[in-house]
């Protein structure tokens, strides 16, 4: 018990121009949806990569609530400007850093990169789903995890579900934080992720990128919360003005609606 005991423990400005700096559309994705602030210019990814991938996500319509995974509403429905069309599941897991991990897994899925799909418990364990697409399932006893061919072999997306709530089980912000690596002062980029592991923790990832010619950088950000929900574009409540984009400048701290990271746990793949 002593390992889910640990995963319980760890679940989860500059100034701008003047006049009007952002809007709102009634676009299906997070690109077509959210024009930039005045004066920035959206990035464009390159084909095939994360941030294509996330920019062409699918929205749920203008104004829908945050659900739950029991389907009652979010506590806090002022938080979020666009729901994503992602499914939450129907327990209690897919919540901060689980949201995160559940992008990166659909986007290699995507891909057809299955075997590039892997996590780390927050014991140290690789979780592979490779492994688990040929048959493999992970025994857990106490705070030891072994492999042991106890399943059907599969590639469909129902084991990538059912391998995601393993990992979900497992997995926390204390992990994932080990587990990617420090964006430093480069600049930006979608996907990257602003992530404090601990008890508690939380995990926001980037979702898009504008740029400015002086130098500045807008972005949007997602998460999911506690209890599990719906994965949500946030509403930049530091400064409404923004809308939906935040801007760093130096010394910043990134102040979201229900937690605020320091510029340097900002980390990626």
């Amino acid at each position: 018990m002593a390992l889910l005991f640990l995963l319980l423990m760890t679940g989860c400005g500059t100034g701008v121009d003047q006049g009007p700096t952002h809007s709102v559309i009634d676009g299906t994705t997070i690109s077509t949806r959210f024009t930039p602030p005045a004066g920035f210019q959206r990035s464009v990814p390159q084909p095939g990569t994360f941030g294509e991938w996330l920019g062409n996500l699918d929205l749920l319509p203008p104004g829908t609530p945050v659900a739950l995974y029991n389907g009652q509403p979010k506590n806090r429905q002022d938080v979020h400007a666009a729901v994503l069309d992602v499914p939450v599941g129907n327990k209690d897991l897919q919540q901060c850093a689980d949201a995160v991990m559940r992008l990166r897994a659909e986007y290699l899925f995507a891909q057809g990169r299955s075997g590039s799909i892997h996590f780390n418990f927050t014991n140290g364990f690789k979780a592979e789903f490779g492994r688990w697409v040929n048959g493999e399932r992970i025994q857990v006893q106490g705070n030891s995890c072994h492999w042991k061919r106890v399943g059907t072999t599969g590639r469909d997306h129902a084991d990538l579900d059912s391998f995601l709530e393993k990992v979900f089980t497992y997995a926390g912000t204390l992990s994932l934080s080990k587990e990617l690596t420090s964006a430093g002062t480069s600049l930006v980029q979608p996907g990257d992720v602003f992530i404090h592991g601990g008890s508690p923790g939380h995990a926001v990832i980037v979702m898009d990128v504008a740029y400015h010619k002086d130098g500045r950088q807008a972005f949007l950000i997602a998460q999911s919360y506690m209890p599990a929900q719906q994965i949500h574009v946030l509403k930049n409540t530091h400064q409404p003005e923004l809308g939906a984009w935040f801007i760093l400048g130096d010394g910043d701290k990134l102040h979201t609606p229900e937690w605020t990271f320091d510029r340097n746990e900002r980390k990626r793949w």
